[in-house]
């Protein structure tokens, strides 16, 4: 049998899952990203790093602190904005999971990239980078931006009680209520842009484990 990180690689040169994947996350009632909102938004990137760690594949989470401008107390992956136009996405990515968590770079080998997702609230385009390290990474948290790190089973993604439902008050027009989908880890719920970047990744493993 083929190890994840070889059969993610072959699913990832192909098509991606894309926006399909990425909605089944996204909040109720459905409003589609408008492409067109795109062009003002920051770049930013972010690491969504696999690793082995009791006989199982994770990946790290970061429960963002209290002293962060946009979203404080959330649940995210390692990563923020594109620090010059000479960055890459690949590289920010590796520069923040090293900033915030203390995953070395030289530890984690590039698989490629996810579908990116507009961040409007925050005015961010997200690009999320698929990474593999082959062994746990040595953490070291950032405290004055991370409150707790979550160290997610991959496979919860795909277990069929990982997703349940609560009503929040949309922040961004149009205004109510509504009703948002969340996995549940580590005794944190984990909902919006991350939520969408899991839904994507967990559409790849299933390909993976199908054999696509």
């Amino acid at each position: 049998m083929p190890s994840l990180p070889d059969a993610l690689r072959r699913r990832l040169s192909g098509p991606l899952p894309g926006l399909e994947a990425q909605l089944r996350m996204a909040p109720r009632p459905l409003i589609p990203p408008d492409p067109s909102l795109e062009s003002g938004l920051m770049p930013a990137a972010a690491l969504l790093l696999i690793y082995p760690h009791a006989d199982a594949w994770h990946v790290p989470l970061t429960v963002r602190g209290s002293g962060l401008r946009h979203h404080t107390g959330q649940v995210s992956l390692p990563g923020g904005r594109l620090d010059h136009a000479g960055e890459s996405v690949e590289d920010a990515a590796l520069r923040e999971a090293y900033e915030e968590i203390g995953v070395v770079p030289a530890d984690v080998e590039i698989l490629g990239r996810l579908t990116s997702i507009p961040v409007i609230v925050s005015g961010h385009l997200l690009q999320p980078v698929l990474g593999v390290s082959a062994r746990r990474p040595e953490f070291t948290i950032a405290q004055h931006e991370v409150e707790r790190l979550i160290e997610l089973p991959v496979s919860r993604l795909l277990e069929p009680d990982a997703v349940a439902w609560e009503e929040r008050v949309r922040v961004i027009p149009p205004h109510g209520m509504m009703n948002v989908p969340y996995f549940e880890v580590g005794g944190a719920r984990v909902w919006g842009a991350t939520a969408m970047v899991l839904a994507e990744f967990g559409a790849l493993l299933a390909d993976a484990d199908a054999g696509t």
